[in-house]
């Protein structure tokens, strides 16, 4: 990239049953194995958390910056991100499921919205390609 805007880094202890933290220690967080990984399923949380996580909020803001640009209001929105770690034959991989509430907007315009937004997300254009994703228009609860 010719202009980076910003940078993250943090550094982690021990793998996935460690510790992990940012340079500017804002997050300092310990790890576990879930027992789906063959883990004890402690207290701490783990990378697949930590990436759904980010893709929310995210995906969330880019959401946030088709709507403003299209004038629409969608204040009252939510996005949720699933991150699945999976077995197939090349080895371990991920994949996504991203879901959506828009309230107050009809299913049309609120798909197109969740499109261009996921044309949009710096970890959607990241994944392309690599991370199978499905984005999906949820109705509210």
């Amino acid at each position: 990239m010719s202009n980076v805007l910003y940078s993250a880094t943090s550094t982690a202890w021990g793998g996935r049953d460690g510790r992990v933290a940012s340079s500017d220690n804002r997050l300092d967080l310990q790890l576990s194995i879930p027992k789906g990984l063959g883990g004890d399923d402690g207290p701490g949380t783990n990378p697949e958390q930590l990436f759904a996580t980010g893709y929310a909020a995210c995906f969330h803001s880019a959401l946030k910056a088709v709507a403003r640009g299209r004038k629409i209001d969608v204040k009252d929105s939510a996005v949720s991100v699933t991150v699945s770690l999976g077995r197939d034959d090349a080895g371990l991989g991920l994949s996504t499921r991203i879901e959506a509430q828009v309230p107050g907007l009809d299913r049309a315009t609120a798909q197109e919205l969740l499109d261009a937004a996921h044309e949009m997300c710096p970890y959607s254009r990241a994944t392309r390609g690599n991370v199978p994703a499905e984005v999906v228009l949820v109705d509210e609860d």
